[in-house]
């Protein structure tokens, strides 16, 4: 009994600590949707996360203006270079970026929305514990609203205003720590000789989920 006392009370410790904004683990993998207000856009995606060496991998399948999609694109922010990349048929596009890199994190700037447990709080295991924070947007963007579990600052859903779509909805799942296979975040040998395509607007982060051409 007294076990169970002590328990509860260190459990009821942890949910009176205050969140603090914090940054997600700097190699992250797994699976994610895309879905906008406007029902013109919708994906899924598995990703790869390198804030270290500032990569992203995503490969997609989605649907855009009722049209269905695959794209597989990589993302090199330090180089400001993005390589849309046709695995079957072993070619690639090269494009430039026009976007800084952006972490995986909860701004310090940003407000906390709420602490709340997402499933059932009844039982161990049959509940997670997450914070929803809200903020603006850089330059005037907008605003956004994510949420994260409290331990490890994991991503679950993030929320942004964008003129194009409306309300735009990103849900994490399936997240790993760590990349099986970091091969995949550098250029394919295939990809060495690929021209720059430079007489096209330079390709923005949104712009991957696009299927751009």
């Amino acid at each position: 009994m007294r076990l169970l006392v002590v328990s509860v009370c260190l459990l009821a410790g942890c949910l009176a600590q205050e969140p603090h904004p914090c940054s997600s683990p700097p190699l992250l993998s797994g699976g994610l949707t895309v879905t906008t207000q406007n029902e013109k856009l919708f994906t899924v995606a598995q990703y790869m996360y390198d804030a270290l060496g500032r990569r992203i991998r995503l490969r997609e399948l989605g649907k855009y203006e009722n049209k269905t999609f695959t794209f597989d694109a990589l993302l090199l922010f330090r180089e400001a270079t993005m390589y849309e990349i046709n695995e079957r048929a072993r070619t690639c596009i090269k494009r430039p970026l026009k976007v800084d890199f952006q972490p995986m994190e909860i701004p310090k700037d940003a407000s906390l929305l709420a602490q709340s447990i997402l499933g059932s709080s009844s039982g161990p295991g049959e509940g997670l514990l997450i914070n929803t924070w809200v903020g603006e947007l850089p330059n005037k963007g907008g605003k956004y609203l994510s949420t994260v579990t409290e331990f490890g600052c994991i991503p679950v859903s993030s929320v942004y205003h964008t003129e194009q779509f409306g309300w735009m909805v990103t849900s994490f799942y399936n997240n790993i720590i760590g990349i099986s296979d970091p091969g995949q975040l550098n250029p394919p040998n295939y990809c060495q000789d690929a021209d720059t395509k430079t007489e096209e607007e330079p390709a923005d982060f949104f712009s991957v989920f696009l299927n751009i051409q």
